[in-house]
């Protein structure tokens, strides 16, 4: 599929930028994601057999792209941005998305998974705790150990037989990292936000799963000449198959990486990686993003905050959520109590405490 420059009519008349562009920001549903080439032979998996596709878009995505996300179609992210996000969908290869908080970086996730009809955004938040296999799987042994030792109990005492529920696989259940790696046909979104609270080792775990799109299940592997099939739960909370142990992926997941900027990561990392910086939004930018959480009346009667929020934040550091509910709270309020409500809400974050 060539590329190019050109900028053909979209539906009803609105242009496109780009046909090679998968991935538009029209915020629209469309497709296009069945027009995606090939992966590089490098990036091609082939993970089997297929599972069924995740579940649809759930009430996080509403949250995110807000409930009147229809008033703000007319918003397109800048050609840039369009060009790094669908050479990350091209490539497969994930996307760290950096800038400072409320620029709309976890929102990004939502809005490719909406668009392109992807489904749920499996949402792996990252603390200084976490560790590589909280995102792959979890595996209750204790549980099962109970479990166990009551049906033993309730035999040994001659009561009623109590069967032990389920095999293994009643006792693991995949995070949101070993679900996107399932094999299907169409690639998962997943989102692994604010990945530079994490201790220092967690982005170097990373590089082996993400660079090979598979895992094992080292319970399941000790255990695969007598039982090679073993059905487990997923984050979605449905029910897949597992064989010999392994997970591979056939699609590989639209993976969006956030971070705060707060540390560096290690050039291995960076180098598997599409970067995309997002700067700090403009006035069109924000009024948009007001616009598609709280309706036009609200964006409009609000339009003042947007500016004062906007000659602010060039020398302070602010998130677009303290704007949101400004202008939602605020709106219940007259002048000067407006005012003075805005400014309690609307508070830098980089004051010293």
């Amino acid at each position: 599929m060539a590329l190019s420059d050109e900028t053909p009519e979209g539906p009803g008349g609105s242009s496109v930028p780009g046909e090679w562009l998968i991935y538009r920001g029209a915020g629209e549903p469309h497709d296009g994601i069945r027009s995606l080439p090939k992966p590089p032979p490098w990036r091609d998996f082939d993970g089997q057999p297929l599972v069924a596709p995740g579940p649809a878009a759930d009430s996080a995505s509403t949250r995110r792209l807000g409930a009147y996300r229809h008033l703000a179609e007319m918003h397109r992210p800048s050609a840039e941005e369009l060009e790094i996000i669908n050479a990350a969908l091209y490539l497969r290869r994930p996307l760290l998305v950096t800038g400072s908080p409320g620029t709309g970086k976890s929102t990004l996730a939502h809005s490719v998974a909406y668009e392109l009809g992807l489904g749920r955004v499996l949402h792996w938040p990252i603390v200084s705790r976490t560790t590589l296999g909280d995102g792959l799987y979890h595996y209750d042994a204790i549980a099962r150990l109970q479990d166990t030792q009551i049906a033993a109990g309730s035999r040994a005492a001659g009561g009623p037989v109590q069967a032990v529920p389920g095999g293994i696989g009643s006792y693991l259940r995949l995070g949101p990292l070993g679900t996107a790696l399932l094999p299907t046909a169409k690639p998962r979104v997943l989102l692994i936000d604010e990945l530079d609270k994490s201790d220092i080792d967690l982005p170097n775990d990373l590089l082996n799963v993400l660079e090979e799109g598979e895992f094992a299940i080292p319970e399941l592997e000790r255990m695969a000449e007598r039982e090679p099939e073993v059905e487990v739960l997923t984050d979605d909370g449905a029910k897949v198959t597992v064989r010999d142990g392994r997970v591979r992926c056939h699609a590989f997941p639209f993976v969006v990486l956030t971070s705060n900027g707060e540390r560096d990561f290690p050039a291995p990392l960076l180098r598997r990686c599409i970067h995309l910086e997002l700067g700090r939004p403009d006035h069109e930018r924000l009024a948009t993003v007001v616009r598609a959480h709280l309706g036009d009346e609200l964006a409009r009667v609000g339009d003042d905050l947007i500016t004062r929020f906007l000659e602010r934040s060039r020398t302070e550091q602010l998130a677009t959520d303290q704007l949101l509910n400004a202008i939602y709270l605020t709106h219940h309020a007259e002048p000067p109590t407006r005012d003075r409500l805005a400014d309690m809400l609307i508070q830098r974050l980089d004051r010293p405490r």
